[in-house]
């Protein structure tokens, strides 16, 4: 069987690798590249001079070492989405191809019989109200007959990857099939879990925030770790660290004013009120907030004013930026990195794996 016909029709295939050429027509040999020199393994040998001065590798590598853990991790993760995706391809062609032969047909004509031939055309309504929607959200669009046979094909692609994804589904039930590839782990690092937390100091799964509490993601990564806590009582302890980001002008004194409240017994009172109020975070506000919340308004206000937490606060960032954080919100789940405002799901499957490994070790 044609493994690109089958993967092509399931939508499941990658193509790696180099096309293969017609006879008589083969692209020629690559000229190998010329070695690179590898970088020296001195920390203290020089890789520049200016002016007397002198770069050397550990220079360098402290300098990029944030940029550069990133790309290691979009690399490892990249790499298990594609093999990921190549054996859903690779099972659905050979799931495909064992039924095929079991009923006497070509794959391309059992596909067509069980998939294509049972895709019903796209009414003149159904297009019509596309067309409709498109046009309403504000797309500039041809005449509806002028564009018609492209709306038709749409509907139909569609169609045709709802049901090749259901057909696969129902071969994988047939035959019991199962995925032994082990789901993918992000690298796991150091995180310092310093500063406020909430859950047991022994808990089995530690949670490193870095955050912005002007950031809307943020803002619905909190929602998330809410969910996490309720999913896992007394198995969480939550740690959050300070990451306020540039372009976010009020970001630095919020994270303060959450210090000053928490001087007071009241940090993760104020953390709420942020994350509530995320459009008005200024001195004013953060001053209202802090008598809502009961704490002594004259020692907050004195706090703030004089910018002592600005320390504490830079000191969290730093810490980000040494295990690699380069946005907001990052949660390390004992070490292991989820970037961005991720679903339930994503800490699920890291906490549940955790859990089950402590369980194994006992």
């Amino acid at each position: 069987m044609n493994r690109l016909s089958v993967a092509a029709l399931a939508l499941l295939a990658f193509a790696c690798g180099p096309r293969s050429t017609q006879a008589g027509n083969a692209a020629p040999a690559e000229k190998p590249a010329s070695p690179v020199a590898a970088a020296p393994a001195d920390p203290k040998a020089p890789v520049a001079k200016y002016n007397g001065g002198t770069i050397t590798t550990s220079d360098l590598d402290d300098y990029v070492k944030s940029s550069a853990q990133k790309l290691e991790r979009e690399h490892d993760q990249r790499m298990y989405e594609l093999r990921k995706a190549g054996l859903d391809a690779l099972l659905a062609q050979k799931l495909v191809e064992a039924k095929a032969k079991k009923e006497g047909l070509t794959p391309e004509a059992l596909l067509k019989r069980d998939v294509q031939d049972k895709l019903p055309k796209p009414s003149d309504q159904e297009m019509k109200a596309l067309y409709d929607q498109a046009s309403a959200a504000g797309q500039q669009l041809p005449p509806y007959e002028q564009v018609k046979p492209q709306i038709a094909t749409y509907i139909q692609n569609q169609r045709a990857q709802d049901a090749v994804r259901a057909y696969y589904d129902k071969l994988r039930a047939e035959a019991k099939a199962e995925v032994l590839l082990p789901a993918y782990q992000p690298p796991r690092v150091a995180v310092a879990a310093e500063g406020p937390a909430k859950g047991p100091a022994d808990a089995p799964i530690t949670i490193v925030e870095f955050s912005d509490f002007e950031c809307p993601f943020c803002s619905k990564g909190e929602e998330v770790i809410q969910q996490v806590l309720a999913k896992y009582p007394g198995k969480i302890k939550l740690v959050y660290r300070d990451f306020p980001l540039p372009f976010h002008s009020h970001a630095q004194k919020a994270a303060e004013a959450a210090h000053c409240a928490g001087e007071q017994g009241k940090y993760w009172e104020m953390h709420g009120k942020l994350f509530a109020n995320q459009k008005a975070l200024d001195e004013a506000s953060l001053k209202g907030y802090a008598k809502e919340i009961g704490v002594d308004e004259a020692k907050f206000g004195k706090c703030l004013a004089s910018g002592e937490k600005a320390k504490d606060v830079e000191a969290n960032k730093k810490a980000g930026e040494a295990v690699g954080v380069t946005g907001t919100p990052a949660f390390f789940v004992n070490g292991m990195l989820l970037n961005g405002a991720q679903p339930l799901d994503a800490f699920t499957a890291l906490i549940d794996a955790e859990l089950k490994n402590a369980v194994a070790k006992k």
